[in-house]
């Protein structure tokens, strides 16, 4: 497996991370074994780069990482999770709190569910508005200090806030949506100041939250209870519809190269830059193997000029998020 470091001092990891929410949270039911299946074979495969959150359940994602990290050598994994949010103990969220003592709440929390004695990445979540960054970056450079945590890192900040986080302590990573149906951190300045900044760029759902795959052709194919029915617009019907056709081209252009639509399309990802480190999500085994199959793909500068220009006959149609969710991404 390829690696790829975070930030300037951090540490190594698989070219591709994991993504684990989907093993427990928003879409649709999950199987604990089988997702336990996932992390051994993504160990086995060359990964080592986990990402969690506690809003993930709330907090049963970590408890299942924090089964696996029992059943593997600790060394051989780097864990990232994610605080941000008030939390009642019995699961109710109540919005954003990046308030030190919150922080301080949370990381506790988390490293008892994950059974471990640091966290490699501690990323904020989302930008609270309410608190000033340098606050939040104070508080989690004391944990750095204290030995709980490793490293930090941002999630859907804005170009001014990586700025300002980044005078009080160094970031490692900044992670946000990017596919090729999300492509924002192009044109908003984004993905311009962690290079910047040596900020290593983890993008989040590098297979538009699975559509890019052409395994989802109706709203029907969702689980009643999957969060892309009601929280992603490009998922409505009409939407969708349109959609298809993106998904389609993406499926013509991986049948030319012999290749899957997921293999394309995180090989594309991954061929932005060598400080980029993407972290599909799954909670099957065999798409699972598809995904890291993309570590074998090479896509030439002709290749990548082919998709850009396919994809340009092409308009997403939707937000990526509700108004009420998209408030929250990528605050300045």
């Amino acid at each position: 497996m390829q690696t790829r470091k975070l930030g300037k001092n951090g540490p190594s990891v698989s070219a591709l991370g994991l993504g684990c929410m989907g093993m427990s949270f928003a879409y649709g039911p999950a199987d604990e074994s089988e997702s336990l299946r996932v992390l051994h074979r993504y160990l086995d495969l060359g990964g080592n780069f986990l990402d969690t959150a506690e809003i993930y359940g709330p907090f049963k994602n970590e408890e299942l990482v924090g089964k696996f990290l029992k059943q593997v050598p600790r060394e051989r994994v780097v864990v990232a999770t994610k605080f941000g949010f008030r939390i009642d103990p019995d699961g109710t969220r109540r919005g954003l709190d990046s308030s030190p003592a919150s922080i301080r709440r949370a990381v506790e929390g988390s490293l008892k569910r994950l059974g471990a004695d640091v966290i490699d990445l501690y990323y904020q979540h989302r930008v609270d508005p309410n608190v000033p960054i340098e606050d939040t970056v104070g508080a989690v450079a004391e944990l750095i200090a204290s030995g709980k945590v490793r490293t930090f890192g941002l999630s859907e900040a804005g170009p001014e806030t990586l700025h300002r986080a980044a005078k009080v302590h160094p970031i490692a990573a900044l992670q946000s949506e990017y596919s090729l149906w999300t492509r924002d951190v192009e044109s908003n300045g984004v993905l311009a100041v962690c290079r910047e900044l040596g900020i290593t760029f983890v993008p989040y759902s590098p297979l538009g939250r699975g559509f890019l795959t052409g395994t989802i052709q109706k709203l029907e194919d969702l689980d009643a209870s999957d969060w892309r029915r009601t929280n992603y617009p490009r998922f409505q019907e009409d939407a969708l519809q349109s959609n298809l056709k993106l998904a389609a081209a993406v499926k013509e252009l991986a049948t030319e190269k012999g290749i899957t639509p997921a293999q394309l399309a995180l090989a594309w990802v991954l061929a932005q830059g060598e400080d980029l480190v993407p972290i599909p999500g799954t909670k099957r085994v065999r798409y699972l193997e598809d995904n890291m199959g993309a570590r074998n793909v090479t896509l030439s500068p002709a290749d990548l000029k082919k998709v850009a220009s396919k994809l340009a006959e092409f308009r997403v149609i939707g937000e990526r998020y509700t108004p009420e969710m998209m408030a929250l991404v990528q605050r300045a």
